[in-house]
């Protein structure tokens, strides 16, 4: 038999629960901040004390209420922070079954793709989520399989709100450890994120990626162009995160291909340049958005990115050699449209001339001696004293080192680059800038 204490606490809880089933939206709202207020931090046991050890059966009635009002967002912070009370509660585990037993997950999931709903409650779906990850390998399972990276990831990409922006980060990063079935999964999920609109969503998928990668361990394909596209950021805390992973990638099966992309990309494709020409003709007003070209943002980032990668690494900054990264810098270093460009290509050539002595050869050569003293006296401040002819001579420079290197069977490490001749895009490129260059003196 009951003691008479307990027939009380009881009978407090049926009360309760009746109260709350006879309760409108106004009452209810009342009640959940009552709870929320005096139930905080409490553990599984210490809510069981709290409901006569019925506390799964206002669990219950919230579970209920979320997947009927979900989609209406009426009051719905307060339940999603009710609901959290119990699944974050020290020994929860039953709550947590009982949770996802009623398709607590999916409909989580669903919250973030719902355009009316608040960003502060699809942050605080994002919590309940990040809640469940921690619980364990098969709970993170349970979200891959319920399509939750393409979710979470969608959500990342359109939020607006930079701190629900890092708790979704957060979410992923846990989704990525200890998660061996799905954590290409969640790899693949960053990768897709890097060509998205928000600057700060490619900022955590960057950083995020770094950890991914060394867990998965081989890479993906895309990466590469991927992670180069991203060099057209005018956002300098991106293109910082987009550099620190190049470093990491050097390092594996793709750093042929990555160094070879970014030596292409200081001599931009004729066809991305000529789109400039005819804005310029139109309109001298227009000059003053060049400078956030995304070409020409990508061409600096890339220079700086190689000056990076060889000043970390000189057997890369060997390798680039073979690449004709010698010739492709001082193209840069030409154009007159960008300065960062010639600045980034400048201070990167400097390294190349102080660490080869066949560089510093063909870089004088190729100058003459006027230009190459201003180049040594301040490879940063170049771009400010040359002059229109003098920029004509970097941007149309038949500089190519590695010729000089394999006629001589001079070799700095064992590499295996196949370096063909110069392509179509840089010919046109050269031209480009010489004809500008003519045009201007004209």
């Amino acid at each position: 038999m009951t003691s008479i204490k307990e027939q009380a606490a009881i009978s407090r809880l049926l009360s309760f629960l009746q109260d709350w089933d006879n309760a409108g939206k106004v009452a209810r709202s009342h009640i959940l901040n009552t709870f929320i207020e005096t139930n905080q931090g409490k553990t599984a046991p210490e809510l069981e004390q709290e409901f006569s050890q019925g506390a799964s059966l206002f669990l219950v009635r919230l579970t209920t209420w979320l997947r009927l009002i979900y989609m209406t967002g009426s009051c719905l912070d307060k339940l999603l922070k009710s609901i959290g009370i119990f699944l974050s509660a020290v020994s929860s585990n039953r709550y947590l079954i009982e949770f996802l037993e009623v398709g607590g997950v999916l409909t989580l999931l669903e919250i973030l793709g719902l355009e009316k709903i608040k960003e502060e409650d699809k942050k605080e779906s994002i919590r309940l989520l990040q809640v469940i990850a921690n619980s364990g390998r098969k709970y993170k399972e349970l979200i891959c399989e319920s399509y939750g990276v393409r979710s979470i990831a969608e959500f990342l990409a359109k939020s607006k709100s930079e701190e629900t922006q890092e708790e979704v980060q957060i979410l992923l990063d846990s989704l990525v450890h200890g998660n061996p079935k799905y954590q290409n999964q969640v790899y693949k999920g960053l990768i897709a994120l890097l060509p998205c609109a928000s600057p700060k969503a490619q900022q955590l998928s960057l950083q995020t990626l770094r950890t991914a990668q060394s867990i998965v361990g081989t890479t993906h394909p895309s990466i590469v162009d991927c992670v180069l596209k991203v060099l057209r950021t005018m956002h300098l805390e991106v293109q910082y995160e987009a550099i620190e992973l190049i470093k990491d990638l050097v390092n594996y099966d793709v750093c042929q291909a990555l160094l070879k992309g970014l030596v292409a990309l200081l001599i931009p494709s004729v066809k991305e340049t000529s789109k400039l020409q005819p804005k310029i003709l139109n309109d001298s007003a227009v000059l003053q958005l060049t400078a956030n070209l995304p070409v020409f943002l990508q061409q600096a980032a890339a220079a700086k990115a190689i000056g990076v990668l060889a000043r970390s690494n000189t057997s890369i900054a060997e390798e680039m050699l073979h690449l004709r990264v010698v010739h492709s810098l001082m193209a840069a270093m030409g154009n007159t449209d960008h300065s960062n460009s010639q600045r980034q290509a400048s201070l990167t050539l400097e390294y190349f001339v102080q660490m080869f002595p066949v560089v510093e050869e063909h870089v004088r050569r190729s100058m003459g001696e006027e230009l190459y003293e201003l180049f040594l006296s301040n490879a940063e401040d170049l771009y400010m004293k040359i002059d229109s002819i003098q920029a004509d001579i970097l941007a149309a420079n038949k500089v190519n080192v590695s010729k000089a290197l394999s006629i001589s069977g001079v070799s700095y490490s064992n590499m295996s680059f196949y370096l063909g001749p110069c392509g179509e895009d840089q010919l046109a490129y050269t031209t480009y800038f010489q004809k500008e260059g003519s045009e201007g003196k004209e």
